[in-house]
């Protein structure tokens, strides 16, 4: 089958990356600004070019020559701008520079023009304090693309984590009306279908979500501090605790997996001041279900329901990693604090191997209408 060819910009430490090569697409480059997730990029992207540059001091002619694609290709142009702007999580600052990226990622589609294109982002830039950005992006795209995109559930894609993302998926017009012609029915929803669901007694063609025993509850027992690594499993370590900490944790996990158990001696000053504010630090994740979102403190027990479901510590690494549903041969560079973030940062593989496959399929049928096409001729 045809590789076809990708470049991903803002890379990070490369899920989207992860994604769309396990969906078959050929990574060609990718770019970021931040070292050390690009150092993980470098460690698991051999074959990709890694440029540290500034979008806004880079032009698409550079992309294109730096990645050997040709501009009349059947290429894909990816990428995830910055968030923090618009989540709800973060600053929600909407005269935030970086939300002003998104710009010149679309300057940049404008100057190759790829056949398809993909954005991921927080579900706030469509429906918060960034959906006037966003209604501009989506005004301006459709000058030259056809573009569907709605806020999509990572749990229903595989992810054994609830993470609700803005996906974009875009085919340039003249391409879209080719397959339109010939195929209407498959170009009426071009974002990718679900394959889990919360109960499959209410869909039994689908799969049932992740949880998280599932995917990490086989990784070898390890005690707060600690690191285990054999060659087969990188990156599986976690936080150290003090004792007062291993306490609560111990506490929370047996009376309901919520820190608003905690009796007088083991709460923390700040919650009792403010009993409903981030009410799921300190929690533990239930074996159960998928996780929460995870974030740059998804190690830290600080900053969210992050407690393992069965042993008195934070979340590794490798479980963080897993639960973004990075493969365990994927390899994180940096400090703990650096690779938390970079976890926290990505875009799920396995959602961003379902727009993959999804993308990867009118391509193909793109390219087997122009071979019928000289074939007639």
């Amino acid at each position: 089958m045809k590789k076809y060819k990708a470049i991903d910009l803002f890379c990070g430490a490369g899920g989207l990356s992860s994604g769309l090569l396990k969906s078959g697409f050929e990574l060609r480059l990718g770019l970021d600004i931040d070292d050390d997730a690009l150092k993980t990029y470098k460690e698991n992207f051999h074959k990709a070019l890694i440029i540290k540059s500034d979008i806004k001091k880079i032009n698409g002619d550079e992309l294109l020559k730096l990645s050997k694609i040709k501009k009349n290709d059947n290429f894909l142009l990816a990428g995830c701008p910055p968030c923090q702007g618009f989540s709800n999580i973060g600053k929600k600052d909407p005269s935030d520079s970086k939300n002003q990226l998104v710009f010149d990622y679309i300057r940049l589609i404008n100057e190759m023009e790829p056949s398809f294109i993909l954005m991921e982002n927080v579900p706030g830039m469509s429906t918060g304090i960034g959906k006037e950005i966003f209604s501009r992006v989506v005004s301006l795209l459709k000058e030259k693309y056809f573009v569907q995109y709605d806020v999509l559930n990572a749990a229903d894609y595989g992810v054994p984590q609830i993470r609700k993302r803005l996906v974009l998926h875009g085919v340039r017009h003249d391409i879209y009306n080719i397959l339109y012609e010939k195929y209407p029915e498959k170009m009426k929803d071009i974002l990718p279908k679900k394959t889990h669901v919360q109960d499959i007694r209410n869909n039994q063609k689908l799969k049932e979500w992740v949880s998280v025993g599932k995917a990490i509850g086989d990784l070898p027992r390890i005690e707060p501090g600690e690191s285990y690594e054999d060659g087969k499993i990188y990156n599986h370590v976690s936080r150290n605790l003090s004792d007062i900490n291993l306490q609560r944790l111990d506490y929370i996990r047996k009376h309901g997996g919520s820190r608003v158990c905690l009796n007088e001696s083991l709460s923390l000053s700040c919650h009792k001041k403010i009993t409903n504010s981030y009410g799921d630090t300190y929690g533990v994740m239930d074996d159960n279900k998928p996780s929460s979102t995870l974030t740059g403190g998804c190690t830290c027990i600080s900053k969210g329901r992050y407690g393992h479901p069965t042993q008195n510590r934070a979340i590794s690494i490798r479980e963080a990693a897993r639960l973004q549903s990075f493969s365990d041969d994927f390899r994180f560079v940096g400090s703990l604090g650096s690779m938390s973030v970079q976890i926290g940062n990505a875009v799920p593989p396995k959602l961003a191997e379902a727009s993959g496959k999804k993308i990867i399929k009118y391509m193909h049928l793109y390219d087997s209408i122009l071979r019928n096409i000289k074939r007639e001729k």
